[in-house]
């Protein structure tokens, strides 16, 4: 049976469909996003692919070479893909051909939206067996895992269980036996159904559509990764911001990562199994050292998605090839005024440490003054070195602070190369600007550190200069102020107005704000105490000052007093008219000295005349 505004004999309609629902993402990345870019390079050219649930249309745009099939249980949803595949099965698992099997199955999206509430429900495990059933021997499944106990759970200010939603008819809990609540428990039940796990990887900032995915065994091993440290801490800021929030996601999730428990917090999992020809025979290595490490969404259509590989000398970036789309690769942002993304530059080396900005705000909150030199001192002298013949810095190095430069030893790195500034900015402005930034964000976020807490943001990058050997004055970080709000503006293709607006926000920030992003109420309540604390601090100056005038008015008062009483008394009046003649006397041998002196001047110019 086919519908009447679909092509025909691309739909198909065995029985349980759902036609008043639709699950199509409502949220989307461009091109799909990691998730798309990870499917696209799984499936080999030509081979048949099941897309079990609802995806993001654009993966089904990155999936062009080869041939695609979708199981939706959503009659709608149907109908809107049915364009972008070769056949559209609606109704659930049960209304797939016992007689067809596919190179790849991809469940990018769970098992439970696959399954329909219009037909006989087959739960977690069967649905997965008629999965396996549908993969060839030989071949791949994609599937994804919501992790219960995640990241976004921790962080949620509503709980999971509250949910009133029409989508939420299915209880996600770790009570509930018939779907797995770890990776471990994944394991097990992919090898019952006779699959062999393969690569997993933690979807960051939440399962649905993640903008970040990293290699669970690598997160697991490698805590001290500055690259993971980045994407962690971009993802989950980016991923929460306008939200109301616990606690802030991105500090959570890179103490998680520095725990080694990054992949266990990750709010869902994306895991390749194998269905091997031979279950008998022994699991060898294969082409997964091809996978990426990491995965990161660039925020931009038609320039693919930011890969790390495993290179001979360690990681390396890599860059997707975006297809479907007519944006050339090297589009520039919408404003380069100050700043661009190049993204050819992302083809060498990652390059090894940690990141600066941790390691400063773990000497911050240890209060580890000497590291806290060594670290400042290291960068303001790799800035030094990075400098021209007129005290210039360019390129990449222009906008290396703290949050995307790494230490290893005594060596500082530029993270991410891609970043780069149009035209070269003086050193010292550009030392100013990341010690700005790192100020900004040890204030806002309310860490504890070892100045005095009536500083602000500006005089403590003044004392964050003079820790790295440098004369940083407020001048200064007025103009890197400035260079901040144009490289902002330009990065996020902001209007002159827009630019404007964004420099007076920058030149307000005081550390009694909280920090730009997700309205945390963990860090909303820092931010309440330290208003509170300033404006008893304030309470208390006003009353001295007000106390230290009231006893200088009551002294002038009983100075007033006095000359009152004085000036009425008898020996006052005796004695002024003692003093009047006296004075008079005075002002005339004053006028008869004068009149002497000019009669004596005169007469000494007649005389030499």
């Amino acid at each position: 049976m086919t519908t009447e505004t679909a092509p025909a004999g691309r739909i198909t309609l065995p029985g349980g469909e759902m036609l008043a629902w639709s699950d199509l993402p409502q949220e989307r990345l461009a091109d799909g996003g990691p998730v798309a870019a990870l499917a696209a390079r799984l499936v080999p050219p030509g081979a048949r692919v099941l897309v079990a649930g609802p995806h993001d249309p654009a993966l089904l745009d990155q999936l062009g070479h080869a041939e695609v099939t979708c199981l939706l249980r959503s009659h709608p949803d149907a109908v809107a893909l049915a364009q972008r595949a070769a056949h559209v099965v609606v109704g659930g698992p049960a209304g797939l051909p016992d007689d067809e099997t596919y190179d790849v199955v991809i469940a990018a999206a769970g098992l439970d939206p696959v399954e329909s509430v219009e037909g006989t429900r087959l739960g977690w495990d069967g649905v997965l067996a008629r999965l396996v059933a549908a993969l060839r021997p030989g071949g791949a499944l994609l599937l994804r895992l919501d992790n219960p106990l995640g990241l976004h759970r921790l962080v949620a200010t509503t709980p999971w269980y509250a949910g009133r939603d029409d989508a939420e008819w299915t209880i996600g809990g770790v009570l509930d036996r018939t779907h797995p609540a770890n990776r471990d428990q994944l394991r097990e039940r992919l090898t019952a159904a006779e699959l062999r796990p393969a690569t997993c990887w933690a979807a960051y900032p939440d399962a649905s559509t993640p903008t970040a995915l990293l290699d669970a065994d690598d997160l697991d091993s490698d805590g001290g990764s500055g690259l993971f440290d980045a994407v962690l801490h971009g993802a989950c800021a980016g991923g929460f911001t306008g939200d109301t929030v616990l606690q802030d996601p991105a500090r959570l999730a890179v103490d998680a990562l520095h725990a080694g428990r990054a992949a266990d917090l990750a709010p869902g999992w994306l895991v390749l199994a194998h269905r091997p020809a031979d279950p008998a025979a022994p699991t060898t290595p294969s082409a997964e050292e091809d996978l990426p490490v990491a995965l990161v969404q660039t925020g931009r259509p038609g320039i693919g998605v930011l890969e790390v590989l495993h290179g001979p000398s360690g990681w390396r970036w890599g860059l997707t090839a975006a297809t479907g789309t007519n944006v050339p690769a090297a589009a520039p942002f919408a404003s380069r005024e100050a700043a661009y993304r190049d993204a050819d530059a992302l083809s060498g080396p990652v390059p090894s440490g940690r990141l600066l900005r941790t390691l400063l705000l773990d000497a911050a909150l240890r209060r580890d003054l000497a590291t806290l030199r060594t670290l400042l001192h290291g960068y303001a002298g790799w800035l030094t070195d990075q400098a021209d013949t007129d005290g210039r810095i360019a390129g990449a190095a222009a906008l290396a602070g703290t949050d995307n430069v790494v230490v290893d030893g005594a060596r500082y790195a530029v993270l991410d190369p891609s970043w780069r500034a149009t035209d070269a900015l003086p050193a010292d402005v550009v030392l100013a600007r990341g010690l700005w930034r790192f100020a900004a964000s040890l204030l806002t976020g309310g860490y504890a550190h070892p100045w005095s807490s009536t500083l602000d943001v500006a005089g403590l990058t003044v004392v964050l200069g003079g820790l790295a050997g440098h004369d940083v004055d407020r001048t200064t970080v007025a103009e890197a102020v400035e260079a901040e709000a144009a490289i902002a503006a330009a990065l996020h293709g902001l209007d002159h107005d827009g630019r404007v607006n964004l420099a007076t926000e920058l030149h307000a920030v005081a550390p009694t704000d909280p920090p730009v992003g997700a309205d945390s109420y963990q860090q909303l309540r820092e931010a309440w105490l330290r208003q509170r604390e300033e404006l008893t601090r304030l309470a208390a100056l006003t009353a001295w000052t007000e106390e230290l005038l009231t006893s200088r008015e009551r002294a002038l008062r009983r100075a007033e007093t006095t000359i009152g009483l004085l000036s009425g008394s008898l020996s006052y009046r005796v004695g002024r008219l003692a003093i009047t003649p006296a004075r008079l006397a005075k002002r005339g041998a004053r006028a008869a000295k004068r009149r002497a002196i000019a009669a004596l001047a005169s007469q000494r110019q007649e005389e030499q005349q």
